[in-house]
């Protein structure tokens, strides 16, 4: 027989919210950097020397990309498609915390002696949950990435882009382009994750309620740590759901070990990692801004949580209270008829 484990403060869909709330608010803040490392990752290194044949620009380092593009769209091409990535980012946390917040606590439920889940636990449950949130919203990642690489002539809205993908010679399916490295690369939330809870129970044992800065600390290492280990995977995703690089005279990638092979040969093995240096400070900024975010939207549903309890309550015990009166009063108004 099972040990049933402390009930959740939250119902799965109160982590979603907390979650998918600290997402929208970090991207948001640093989407430039989203813009940057896309173009960085999508782009084909050139060799030295050698010139552009076509109009496309090219970006030799982060700050290179953010002059280039202000200077070719303003300070709105920092931000080109970014509602539908904020709608991405929303869906995609929202999906990702509800069900790993449900598949956590079947776990827990399921153990005969409570006790924190490993290491190993924490990574193949994340993982679960990632690849379920993957399934239902890759697609506004395709469509997103489309956006973001899109030349100022060429842009269009989050509609007209998945329409021009769905045109395309995948049709409908084109919206679920890379998405064998995408259900590969939920190790990457996963280990994000994973070594958030372990770090935690490391650094602050006992400890239920983080402060912000101690949230932002773990989330950053934990995401810096995920980056690193996942990043040729990260560069093969943007590969598959971009447009394909001119040396392919249109013909999409077929996978993403396709897209790693066509890297190595023309730009060199070391090219798995473009785009790292903002892909790590925006992961650092928005895991550590995400899990600070997160900490307090969870401790201020928490609050609610118990105040709305506390109201109900209070009102039970109001009526039972006037109910209580109600049949005393009844009770003394009974005449009593004696023989």
């Amino acid at each position: 027989m099972t040990v049933q484990s402390k009930p959740s403060p939250l119902p799965p869909w109160g982590y979603a919210v907390a979650g998918s709330t600290g997402a929208v608010l970090a991207n948001a803040l640093v989407y430039p950097l989203d813009i940057v490392k896309t173009r960085l990752q999508v782009q084909v290194r050139r060799k030295p020397g050698e010139t552009s044949e076509g109009s496309e620009p090219h970006y030799t380092s982060t700050w290179d990309a953010i002059s280039k593009i202000v200077a070719e769209d303003g300070i709105k091409g920092l931000y080109a498609g970014i509602n539908g990535a904020l709608l991405g980012v929303a869906s995609t946390n929202f999906a990702y915390f509800y069900w790993y917040s449900i598949v956590r606590e079947l776990y827990l439920k399921s153990q005969k002696v409570p006790k924190p889940p490993s290491t190993a636990v924490e990574l193949i449950l994340g993982a679960v949950a990632g690849a379920v949130a993957q399934l239902f919203t890759i697609p506004v990642a395709v469509v997103t990435t489309r956006q973001q690489t899109q030349s100022k002539e060429d842009r269009k809205g989050l509609i007209d882009t998945a329409r021009e993908v769905i045109h395309s010679e995948d049709g409908v399916f084109g919206l679920w382009r890379g998405l064998k490295a995408s259900l590969v690369l939920v190790v990457n939330p996963a280990i994000t994750y994973g070594a958030y809870e372990r770090l935690k129970g490391t650094l602050f044992p006992g400890k239920a309620r983080l402060t912000a800065p101690e949230a932002f600390l773990l989330g950053a290492m934990s995401k810096a740590l995920a980056t690193i280990t996942t990043q040729p995977l990260i560069v093969a995703k943007v590969g598959l759901q971009s447009k394909p690089p001119p040396q392919r005279e249109g013909k999409p990638f077929k996978g993403f070990i396709e897209v790693m092979q066509f890297i190595v040969k023309h730009e060199g093995l070391t090219s798995l990692f473009k785009g790292i240096g903002p892909q790590i400070v925006k992961g650092f900024l928005v895991q550590g801004l995400l899990m600070m975010t997160k900490e307090r939207m969870e401790f201020l549903f928490v609050l609610l949580f118990r105040y709305v309890r506390k109201l109900r309550s209070e009102h039970l015990a109001k009526a039972a209270a006037l109910a209580a009166a109600t049949a005393s009063k009844a009770k003394l108004a009974v005449p009593v008829t004696t023989r």
